[in-house]
């Protein structure tokens, strides 16, 4: 199994918002929540509405470790979640199917891979790329891989460096520039 990408470029992730965007709500939400928690697409899939309508935080056990998580949501989710949840009951699940399912993983899968495709981006993506993307991007701005770390529940900063790919990155451009 390929491991996939944080997509890095700010540019291409307003190309797949736009598109997103334009082509379906739901899915633009989607996105723009997994690239600004952090979350597991486990743990976004699994939320219900009450569990972010009129909430300034989402409180949740990841599903993959067991613990306990607070995440705050942002000011931009919060105009978003307002304008996506008005006619939704409490008790349906967060992002659903047209036939009234709970969204499944291949289904983003799929839907992401759409996007970039439509916007002529070419990374490895998946799923985890969101987190991934989070995880990267907040890096760049705060440049505190200890608190990252403690963000994504990983036991080392090394491995934080690792998943978000800036170890090979900064190894390539160290090299890159480095002559004698």
């Amino acid at each position: 199994m390929t491991a996939v990408e944080a997509i890095r470029n700010k540019n291409d992730l307003k190309k797949i918002e736009k598109f997103l965007s334009e082509n379906n709500y739901r899915d633009f939400i989607l996105f723009k929540f997994g690239i600004n928690s952090g979350l597991r697409i486990s743990d976004i899939l699994s939320l219900d509405v009450k569990d972010v309508k009129n909430k300034d935080f989402i409180q949740i056990t990841e599903k993959k470790t067991k613990k306990l998580r607070r995440i705050p949501i942002n000011s931009t989710l919060l105009k978003l979640f307002n304008k996506y949840l008005k006619n939704k009951s409490d008790s349906e699940p967060l992002f659903i199917s047209k036939n009234n399912k709970r969204l499944e993983r291949t289904f983003v899968y799929k839907m992401l891979n759409k996007a970039c495709e439509k916007a002529s981006i070419q990374y490895k993506i998946g799923t985890h790329s969101l987190r991934k993307t989070f995880g990267y991007h907040y890096y760049r701005k705060y440049k505190d891989i200890v608190m990252l770390q403690k963000i994504l529940n990983h036991s080392s900063p090394s491995i934080t460096l690792r998943y978000i790919g800036i170890t090979q990155e900064e190894i390539y451009n160290s090299c890159k520039n480095f002559i004698l």
